[in-house]
């Protein structure tokens, strides 16, 4: 038993277990989808042209929460807000994502969910898509890392170490253990690292590869293991994260952090999903994302441990998924909001959100709370019964979302979304500030954009589409919002 676990459940669940009526420490699992659109769930949008009978399971079996984001609107900025409870912003990386040789983002001293939740007695996994940063080690140690090309198209990296151990990764941050690739599909080197060191030899260099009878099947030039095949990486991260849960020690919870490689490019489902979907190449890889889930699913059934686990689905932020795209297939991957990842406007950052844990959650539950990524932390600390550590300034408890319990504990009333440029937007209950003209990506880049407004106020409620740019009607808001935005942006924001 575990004397740390959330006393609130007392009040909730008085389960039994042994001969007690102390309620166990759930098991916590996080799917982390990469680039998936909250259009995409069937559930969550009847007019889907993907089939998600696995995703629609979870909505109705738990919650969904119709206004969820990422913290930002790409990968590696969210990666480290769901990790670290604090917006990216703050750190050193202030625009875009890192590639695969860059070093680690999080500093060795900062509190991640795997540490908060290690300190509550929980095992703790990481299976799947890095995309933090990582410490290389050097072959000599008086060179750099790697000559010529850029971060995005090394020539040459002669002087990295793969055979020896990789510091700044999963194992250096509270987890026990690991099984990840080190940035995207599509971004080199291509490895797998478990507990931080590679699986297999570096033993060839592939060039930069485009099908080009279908968008999305494409990944840059780089290194590569001789285990590592990009048509099966889903596959076998999937199969890790069975592995891990089937072998567990029964006698403590788990948490396990799982983000996937898909939908994001290449594109590469596998035979039995070719054609399964009527939204192309794309729809298929959702298709078979889905399916992962539901194998996940079915391995807690297996375990008999369904009822106290609770699986939070989300995306680390919108479909890449054109106009063009929209047109062909008729789908649209981020539902009715503007946008795409890489951007401020909502389709860049409004993400599906869905939560399973029978023991606590009321089937068929719909939630209209506002939620960040970078919550994962104060809920899980709230759900361990420990402190949110002080350095999750942004992150806020959703548990009495999920449980609908009440709760003391300020709940989340305004959130800064951010964007693959650096452009800021607030948000506070139904008002969000775009600190700029366009999108802050690359739906409409500030230089195409003609609209003689410097910024953007939507009202959420009524214009969640953002629509309708009411700067002019209401200066106060404008004003209100851009005091807040900048105290966000200094650090001084008051909790």
């Amino acid at each position: 038993m575990k004397p740390r676990f959330l006393q609130l459940f007392l009040l909730l669940t008085p389960l039994i277990v042994g001969c007690t009526n102390q309620p166990k420490a759930p098991n916590i699992i996080y799917i982390l989808a990469d680039d998936m659109g909250y259009g995409d769930i069937k559930a969550l949008n009847a007019n889907s042209k993907i089939p998600t009978p696995h995703l629609d399971q979870l909505v109705n079996e738990g919650i969904a929460f119709t206004d969820a984001h990422s913290n930002s609107a790409v990968c590696t900025p969210t990666r480290y807000g769901t990790l670290t409870g604090q917006y990216a912003f703050r750190s050193r990386l202030k625009s875009g994502v890192l590639v695969g040789h860059e070093p680690a983002l999080i500093e060795p001293s900062m509190p991640t969910v795997g540490s908060l939740l290690k300190q509550a007695d929980y095992q703790t996994a990481c299976i799947g898509k890095w995309h933090l940063g990582l410490n290389w080690a050097k072959k000599d140690t008086t060179q750099p890392l790697f000559h010529g090309g850029n971060l995005w198209d090394i020539f040459h990296t002669e002087n990295v170490d793969y055979a020896a151990r990789v510091s700044g990764g999963p194992c250096d941050l509270g987890f026990d253990y690991s099984f990840i690739i080190p940035a995207s599909l599509d971004i080199a080197p291509y490895v797998y690292l478990e507990n931080d060191q590679t699986t297999a030899a570096i033993n060839r260099q592939v060039p930069f590869y485009k099908d080009e009878s279908a968008r999305g099947i494409w990944y840059r030039r780089g290194d590569v293991a001789e285990d590592f095949d990009h048509t099966t990486v889903l596959q076998t991260l999937t199969q890790k994260a069975l592995d891990f849960i089937a072998n567990r020690n029964e006698e403590e919870p788990f948490f396990l952090y799982f983000p996937l490689t898909s939908p994001h490019t290449p594109w590469f489902p596998s035979e039995e999903f070719a054609g399964k979907s009527k939204a192309g190449v794309y729809g298929d890889f959702v298709a078979m994302t889905d399916d992962v889930v539901g194998q996940v699913m079915q391995a807690l059934d297996n375990a008999g441990i369904a009822d106290n686990t609770l699986i939070i689905f989300t995306s680390d932020n919108g479909s890449h998924w054109l106009p063009k795209d929209v047109e062909q297939f008729n789908h649209s991957a981020n539902g009715p909001f503007s946008g795409m990842k890489s951007d401020v406007w909502e389709g860049g950052h409004r993400v599906p959100m869905v939560a399973r844990w029978p023991e606590a959650i009321k089937a068929g539950t719909k939630s209209s709370t506002l939620v960040s990524s970078t919550d994962l932390m104060a809920t899980c600390a709230e759900i361990s019964g420990q402190l949110t550590p002080s350095s999750a300034c942004d992150s806020y408890s959703f548990l009495p979302a999920l449980t609908g319990a009440s709760s003391p504990n300020e709940q989340r009333t305004n959130i800064v979304h951010h964007s693959v440029n650096g452009t800021f937007a607030i948000r506070k209950n139904e008002w969000k500030l775009i600190d700029a003209k366009g999108s802050g990506g690359w739906s409409l880049p500030e230089g195409n954009c003609t609209d003689s407004l410097n910024q953007q106020l939507y009202n959420m409620h009524n214009d969640s589409s953002e629509q309708h740019n009411l700067y002019n009607e209401y200066p106060e808001i404008v004003k209100e919002l851009n005091v807040l935005l900048e105290t966000y942006k200094t650090g001084n924001e008051a909790r």
